[in-house]
């Protein structure tokens, strides 16, 4: 469906690529009616989300992330087999 609205929108490129190509930010109405906000504010805040979503996105972790799928199941079966191991030790 297609509304006869019109918006404001900022784009603004991505930092790191490999995560997307560009960021769409639509901008609340009442904003422009609001004193002492400019559109380079509008920018600039939009580009600082963009970059704050970039840096945590990866948060240290991809490196479990790009683990294959087999390697879990592997770590999974080895760390039931610990617990078996120290079941049956301690009841055995």
């Amino acid at each position: 469906m297609v509304k006869g609205i019109s918006r404001r929108v900022v784009v603004v490129e991505s930092p790191d690529p490999q995560l997307f190509e560009q960021a769409i930010f639509i901008v609340r109405n009442d904003v422009s009616q609001k004193e002492g906000v400019t559109p380079e504010q509008l920018v600039r805040e939009a580009c600082r989300v963009a970059r704050s979503y970039t840096a945590g996105a990866g948060g240290g972790r991809t490196a479990w992330r790009n683990l294959p799928a087999l390697c879990y199941a592997a770590l999974g079966a080895g760390a039931i087999g610990v617990l078996w191991l120290v079941w049956a030790l301690v009841l055995g």
